[in-house]
This record gives structure tokens, sequence and C-alpha cells, in this order.
């Protein structure tokens, strides 16, 4: 197995805890009503285009001319991004800032919106320590599209097989491995520190 030498981290759930409902308890108090609204009208589906790099503008328009009268929690979703993130993961930022200080080579992968991502930069500060980020939304191509793996690499100048990867999303895993790239799902600091360790890269 080639050495490791360089960590890539997912941001969403992995450093950075992020919950659409959080807004939406304020705006929808009906459990029921709000997860219709995010099973039906905001999904999933429908923000992960952002990701791939549509605009909030058009995004919104195209709801709001199905939905009407639903305009105001329609526009609420950007709106109110900040409030998605429910702040930092502790034992994950404890790591990040453990590799960096060892003198580790650590960039992010992330499937975010160009246009809420500098949100996200200007609350958390720990962004700024990664040596790169690529995001998603700017690239116009997300994970699990081989592209984006490749395009990352390329950009940073990384060897694939001395990467590690870690990404809470399984689909995002495997085609990380199918990169070249060693990969770990997150699902926990504790496990990514066994991990890590796996892999000979001790934190402290």
């Amino acid at each position: 197995m080639t050495a490791i030498r360089h960590i890539v981290f997912d941001l969403g759930n992995v450093l950075l805890a992020w919950d659409p409902e959080i807004p939406y308890r304020r705006l929808i108090p009906d459990e029921a009503e709000r997860r219709r609204f995010l099973d039906e009208v905001c999904t999933f589906a429908w923000n992960a285009e952002q990701d791939r790099g549509r605009t909030w503008r058009e995004a919104e328009d195209l709801l709001v001319a199905d939905h009407p009268q639903l305009e105001p929690l329609i526009r609420a979703y950007f709106e109110n991004h900040h409030e998605m993130l429910a702040g930092a993961i502790p034992g994950t930022v404890a790591i990040l800032e453990a590799l960096l200080d060892a003198g580790w080579d650590v960039t992010a992968l992330t499937n975010y919106s160009a246009e809420t991502f500098p949100k996200a930069q200007a609350i958390y500060p720990i962004l700024e320590r990664f040596r790169g980020i690529t995001v998603s939304g700017a690239a116009r191509i997300m994970k699990p599209d081989l592209a984006i793996y490749r395009l990352h690499a390329d950009t940073f100048g990384l060897d694939p097989a001395s990467i590690l990867f870690f990404d809470d999303n399984a689909m995002n895993v495997a085609a990380a491995r199918d990169a070249g790239w060693n990969a770990e799902l997150f699902t926990t600091p504790e496990k990514m520190r066994e991990d890590l360790r796996r892999y000979g890269v001790t934190v402290e």
C-alpha cells in the first residue's frame, strides 16, 4: 500500500453539521407540514442541483412557478442557509487541527453551492486552514462524478494512491475508490481517528 501523504475532507456532516430542518422548525412549526415541504418542495434533489452549479435564483423561480403560495418559504431556504449550519463538529475540528499542526497536507472536496459556500467561510474560519478546497458548485460537477475527484487531485497536485479521503456518503466513498483514492466512510470523529491509524496516520 502506498504511504498516505494527503488527507482530503468532505465538509458537510464531517466537519460542519448541516441540517436544513433547523430554520424550518421556526418557519413551519407543524412537524407533518414541515416534513412534507422538505420532502416534496425544497427537496434534497432540488438542493443538490445548486451544488452542481445551478443558481439559487433559477432554483427558487422554478419552484415558485409551481408553488406560488409557498414563495416566502421557498426563498427562505437560501436566505436562512446560515441557520442550517449547526456548528463545527468539535471532534473533527480537533483532528483537522492536529493533522495541520503535524504538517500533513490537508485539502477539502465538498458538494456545496458556490453562492452559499462563502457564507459558511464567513462563519467558520476553520475552513481557511485547508491548503485548498474544491467546491462542486464552482466546478459545476459534483460527487460522485469521477471527474471531480480527478479535478481535485490535478488542481492540488495529489497522487491518487497517496490520498486518504473521508466522506459521510457511501456513494462518494465508493466513487473515490474508483478514482484510485483510499477512502473511508465518516461516521464519528472517533472512527475517523481509528481509520487514520490504520493507514499509518496518528494524531494526538
